[in-house]
């Protein structure tokens, strides 16, 4: 009996397409025949300037693309030429606003970096001293102090709404879902009043960190349940009945098998939160009484923040005064860009676990 060798090949996973590069030139020579048409209608026409040449290469480029894909490999081809290279002027025109804000940010903010800057404060300065005396030390303090307090207290409340909205589905469930949505929309101006009327007025009658912190949380809070709500309903439910057929109770379940599983993206939804908070300016004008000096305890006098510096550097008008201000806003800006970033890495390493 003879004996049959069956050979077992692996088959090879499939590569994801990528142009050639022909068909790379060809892309190339659609953007260079838009330019120069765009260019020289524009030279041969009253219409000067960028704003004409840019709208003209938008137009040449699509139909430039339309008819070199009809004429190729068909209709279908040019029309989803056509609508990619609109898909794409769309993403530029989109990105110039921001590419705007982050050069005129940097050109203008540099020149008020100085060694001082991070170690002290503006208690012993004025708005008409040099640039390269004070600093913004205070307001780093104030913003870390009140956006941690607001944490402690927006963090466990986002989360607890979330999974009652995705675990519990109550009666209320509803009516709350609806209420973070509305509180997702409200005027961060309106969370200051609040706090000012509800608590400041009536109770303390004081201006301080712990009250700035209040009203950062009350804009943190559905940021984070709205986040935490999306990251749960992520998680299989697999894991929900594996849990209950060990034997779990839901809250036992939810706490030792969902929560950890979604780990990663509540952090996200904490990241989030904090960048949704950190440059808010209007209830820390309101509350917080924005000091000069460092002020660590948040129960006791006014205590400054990155917002407020940066508002009342612009606000006295000074040469100086600006410039500090815009050394301010980059800080913070840097700081948010950190933080999304960080929940762009965090969302990324879920997806691929």
């Amino acid at each position: 009996m003879s004996e049959t060798k069956v050979s077992r090949s692996v088959p090879k996973p499939s590569k994801p397409w990528q142009p050639s590069a022909a068909e790379r030139a060809q892309s190339l020579s659609v953007g260079v025949l838009a330019a120069l048409a765009s260019v020289g209608l524009v030279a041969l026409t009253p219409m000067k300037g960028v704003l004409p040449t840019v709208i003209f290469f938008g137009i040449f480029a699509v139909l430039i693309g339309f008819v070199k894909g009809t004429f190729t490999r068909g209709s279908t081809t040019g029309k989803n030429n056509a609508i990619g290279i609109l898909l794409g002027l769309g993403t530029c025109v989109a990105l110039i606003p921001i590419a705007s804000i982050l050069q005129t940010t940097v050109s203008r903010g540099y020149k008020g970096i100085h060694t001082g800057l991070f170690t002290e404060d503006m208690s012993m300065n004025t708005a008409i001293d040099p640039i390269t005396e004070g600093g913004l030390l205070h307001a780093l303090l104030g913003s870390l102090i009140m956006v941690s307090i607001a944490l402690v207290i927006a963090m466990p409340l986002g989360i607890l709404t979330a999974i009652y909205l995705t675990e519990i589905k109550g009666r209320f469930s509803r009516p709350v879902r609806f209420l973070v949505q509305a509180m997702s929309g409200v005027p961060s101006i309106v969370a200051g009043l609040f706090i000012m009327s509800a608590i400041i007025y009536p109770i303390t009658k004081s201006f301080n960190g712990l009250m700035g912190a209040l009203a950062l949380s009350i804009l943190m809070i559905p940021t984070i349940a709205r986040t935490a709500e999306e990251v749960l309903l992520l998680i299989p439910n697999d894991l929900r009945e594996a849990g209950v057929a060990l034997g779990g109770t839901q809250w036992r379940t939810v706490a030792m098998v969902v929560v950890p599983a979604a780990r990663s993206g509540l952090i996200t939804a904490m990241i989030l939160g904090i960048a949704r908070v950190i440059g808010e300016t209007a209830p820390i004008l309101l509350v917080s009484g924005g000091g000069d000096a460092v002020n660590v305890n948040p129960v006791e006098g006014p205590m400054g923040s990155l917002p407020f510096y940066i508002w009342k550097s612009f606000f006295f008008g000074t040469e100086e005064a600006t410039t500090r201000g815009w050394a301010g806003l980059l800080v913070l800006l840097v700081f948010v860009l950190i933080l999304f970033t960080m929940a762009r890495t965090l969302s990324r390493r879920k997806v691929r676990r």
